[in-house]
């Protein structure tokens, strides 16, 4: 019997080198925010080279077309960006 792990999705992926992590997260029965509402916590990495990645995305691409044109999900327009982000930390994949 093959492991299953459950993620409720991506909390941060990072380019090192020739590798991406991809941090899975899940809501956390433990860690709470001021609400009292779960907040998402690091549950498992998976690590692979680029090129591994980047054929992950173009199947993940083809997936999520596959499902916007069934039906299944509606994509909704991200509203336009209002001038630079200032309010978060540079990424470290970027500089």
């Amino acid at each position: 019997m093959a492991d299953e792990v459950f993620a409720d999705g991506l909390g941060e992926i990072t380019i090192t080198g020739s590798t991406v992590r991809l941090d899975l997260v899940s809501l956390s029965t433990t860690e709470k925010n001021a609400a009292g509402e779960s907040q998402l916590a690091f549950k498992q990495r998976i690590i692979m080279p680029v090129d591994a990645f980047m054929n992950a995305f173009d199947l993940m691409q083809k997936v999520a077309k596959e499902l916007v044109d069934k039906g299944s999900v509606t994509r909704i327009a991200a509203p336009p960006v209002q001038g630079p982000v200032t309010n978060r930390p540079p990424s470290p994949n970027f500089q």
